[in-house]
C-alpha cells in the first residue's frame, strides 16, 4: 500500500468518526465542532483527488464561514437538551433504516460498472503548468455557463423568498423612511430667529 492510498484511509476514517460524532454529541457546540473536523477531513480527500478549489471553497466558506455562524446561532440560543433527547429513541428505528437504505444505494453506485473503479480509472499526471482553478472556471463560463446562471438565479430567488417569508410588519418599532427625509424642507425643520444681544 502506497502513501497516498494510507492518507486516503485515514482521511475517511476520521470524516466518518467526526460524522458520526455530529449525530451522537449531547453537546451542540461539539456536534458542530465534530462537524469542521468532518469539513476538514473531506477537503484533504479531494487535496488527493486533484480537486484543489473544491477542497479550498470547502473549508473556506463552510468550515470559514457556515460553521462560525453555526456555532454564534447555537451558543447564543438557550436550547433545551433535555427536550431534545426525549424523542431519540423514538425515531431511531426510521433513522436506522433510513441509514442502511443509503449505504445500500452507496454500495450500488461505487460498485456499478459506471461508476466502479473500472469506470473511473485514476486519472492521468497533470501536464506542467495545470491549473485545476483555471480549468474549473473555463468550463464553468464557457460549456457550463447556462446552468451556472440559472443556479444563480435559483440562489437569488431563494434568498429573496427566505427573506419576504420571515418579514414581519411589527408595530412599536422605530423606523426612519428615506423618502421622507429625502423630501423634507429646510423651512418646515430651522426657523432662524433674531434676538438682540445682551450685555451684563
Amino acid at each position: 500500500m502506497d502513501f497516498q492510498s494510507v492518507v486516503f484511509y485515514f482521511f475517511s476514517a476520521v470524516m466518518v468518526l467526526a460524522s458520526l460524532r455530529v449525530i451522537t454529541a449531547r453537546n451542540p457546540v461539539h456536534a458542530a465542532l465534530f462537524l469542521v473536523l468532518a469539513f476538514f477531513s473531506a477537503g484533504g480527500i479531494w487535496m488527493l483527488l486533484r480537486a484543489e478549489f473544491l477542497a479550498i471553497a470547502l473549508v473556506m466558506v463552510y468550515v470559514g464561514a457556515v460553521m462560525v455562524l453555526f456555532l454564534f446561532v447555537v451558543m447564543m440560543l438557550d436550547i433545551n437538551l433535555e427536550r431534545i433527547r426525549q424523542g431519540f429513541w423514538s425515531y431511531l428505528p426510521i433513522g436506522a433504516v433510513v441509514g442502511l437504505l443509503m449505504v445500500a444505494e452507496m454500495a450500488i453506485v461505487v460498485g456499478g460498472r459506471y461508476f466502479g473503479l473500472e469506470g473511473m480509472p485514476t486519472p492521468a499526471e497533470p501536464e506542467p503548468g495545470y491549473s485545476n482553478t483555471k480549468e474549473l472556471g473555463r468550463l464553468l463560463y464557457t460549456e457550463y455557463v447556462y446552468p451556472f446562471e440559472l443556479a444563480s438565479i435559483v440562489l437569488l430567488v431563494a434568498m429573496i423568498a427566505a427573506v419576504a417569508l420571515t418579514l414581519r410588519k411589527r408595530t412599536g418599532v422605530k423606523k426612519i423612511d428615506p423618502a421622507a427625509q429625502v423630501a423634507v424642507n429646510r423651512d418646515d425643520r430651522v426657523r432662524i430667529v433674531s434676538m438682540r444681544a445682551e450685555k451684563e
